[in-house]
């Protein structure tokens, strides 16, 4: 395996772009910036902790911290930079906004911005889910979309509960916590209501213990027989939310047939299917969208990251018949975002126009094949998987025994010492899963071959160092 390339200093004597020196082991401005961020922000705070940079500029997947070193960015804004740090397509047309006066602030009142918007995104849309569809603009999280979908629904149907999956993420507000599995981030605060949570095949970690194409068989029988049992103590729903893949859940994919499935149970049964696209939007996943790949007409998608540009932006598009709402229904102040619109509409056409899509599937194909070859040397990696460029190494300990379906247990520590590794050889890589031990890549659409290699190259040498320096 090829050695990951150095991360870049600033040259002695430089000046970094704060003005401090940078010379090796010289303070500078980034250190003080840390130091007050640690005093001043709240104990919640999250990736700060696993990246103590400041990143003072960024272009496509390139990052540069205050101290003159570059990182090759494999987290994209967790999904949301489809195009990468300051495409120049999305920076003109948030000048061209900017120079044309127009209003950036109009709560949910008709732009010509927000026009081209939509239209922009009708046309990215599946046609026969466009064709009969309209969008509801929410606050600027995807967690507020959620909310926003489960409220019309049950507003639809007159009923208040929800099925949802293990392993789902779907937001930290009330109602999308409810929906969310992990409950580690939900054990502090009351019930948000009734939620059924169904198992998501995961061949990997299957929920019964097969794994493959049986696992996600007997997922589907599961479900199927548990809404049609009078017993079962599931009371008539309002929805069914799933993820097309499962991303803080360990970028676990669905398989097509599961959720042609989901789509034939929940439609037989009256229960409207709302599907989160917020991270796997925008050419992800190798399609615009990630239903796509299964051929599913959803009631719902609730979509955010991408879909603004790098700019905060959450709509959910819906069947025009569950269009029950009245007036201020659902409201936010910050519905009419219109400089995130501009770069909206400027990324979902730059994605189609330049066949972004099917670059992610390309690469995202090839990355994939050179990580399971990679398994095959490193037995520290239990499984390679994902969809696209969103893909998933899930971390394991090849000492202890396997389950019946031949996985280890997962090595959450092994992942943070990788974690740390990839950022000292210039890579930014999160974790994710079950059990935080899962490095999660996501990066631009735009990633070049180049980049694509010394990703690579710098995953599978921190990978390497830290699991010899664990033995």
């Amino acid at each position: 395996m090829s050695l990951a390339a150095v991360p870049a200093q600033a040259p002695s004597g430089a000046r970094t772009p704060s003005g401090a020196p940078g010379a090796a082991g010289a303070p500078v401005a980034g250190e003080a910036v840390l130091r007050r961020q640690r005093i001043r922000e709240s104990g919640a705070r999250t990736y700060a902790r696993s990246f103590p940079i400041v990143p003072v500029r960024a272009n496509g997947m390139t990052v540069e911290g205050a101290d003159g070193r570059r990182y090759l960015d494999c987290l994209s804004g967790a999904g949301t930079l489809a195009l990468g740090h300051n495409h120049p397509v999305v920076l003109e047309a948030i000048r061209r906004t900017l120079d044309s006066g127009a209003p950036l602030h109009l709560l949910d009142l008709a732009t010509a911005e927000k026009d081209d918007f939509t239209t922009a995104l009708f046309e990215s849309l599946p046609g026969e889910f466009a064709a009969r569809a309209r969008v509801h603009f929410c606050g600027p999280a995807g967690t507020d979309a959620v909310e926003a979908a489960l409220k019309l629904m049950q507003t639809a149907t007159g009923r208040s509960g929800a099925l949802a999956f293990t392993g789902a993420y779907h937001g930290m507000t009330a109602g999308a916590l409810a929906l969310t599995g992990n409950v580690a981030v939900k054990e502090p605060l009351p019930s948000g209501g009734e939620v059924v949570r169904l198992p998501y095949p995961y061949a990997y970690r299957c929920p019964f213990g097969v794994g493959g194409d049986a696992g996600a068989d007997l997922a589907a029988t599961y479900v199927e027989r548990l809404l049609d049992d009078p017993s079962g103590g599931v009371v008539a729903a309002a929805a069914m939310i799933l993820e097309a893949v499962q991303g803080e859940g360990g970028v676990v994919p669905a398989p097509d047939g599961w959720l042609r499935e989901m789509r034939r149970i929940t439609a037989e049964r009256g229960i409207p299917l709302i599907v989160d696209e917020v991270q796997t939007g925008v050419g992800r996943t190798g399609a615009m969208w990630a239903v796509e790949h299964s051929g599913i007409v959803p009631d719902a998608m609730v979509l955010s990251k991408a879909i603004g540009g790098s700019l905060p932006l959450a709509v959910v598009v819906y069947r025009e018949d569950y269009d029950g709402w009245r007036p201020g229904a659902h409201t936010g102040t910050f519905r009419g975002n219109t400089l995130a619109m501009a770069a909206g509409a400027a990324t979902l056409r730059y994605v189609a126009a330049h066949g972004l899509v099917e670059r992610a599937a390309t690469v995202g194909d090839r990355m994939a094949a050179r990580l399971r070859d990679l398994a095959a040397e490193l037995p520290v990696i239990g499984d390679v998987r994902g969809r696209g460029l969103m893909l998933g190494v899930e971390l394991v300990d090849p000492a202890a025994e396997p389950d019946a379906c031949g996985a280890r247990p997962a090595d959450p520590a092994l992942a943070v010492r990788v974690r740390e590794a990839c950022l000292e050889r210039g890579l930014i890589v999160e974790l994710g899963g079950r059990h935080d031990a899962v490095l999660r890549l996501l990066p631009p659409l735009t990633i070049t071959d180049e980049q694509a290699a010394a990703v690579f190259d710098r995953l599978a040498d921190a990978i390497d160092a830290a699991a010899r320096d664990a033995g």
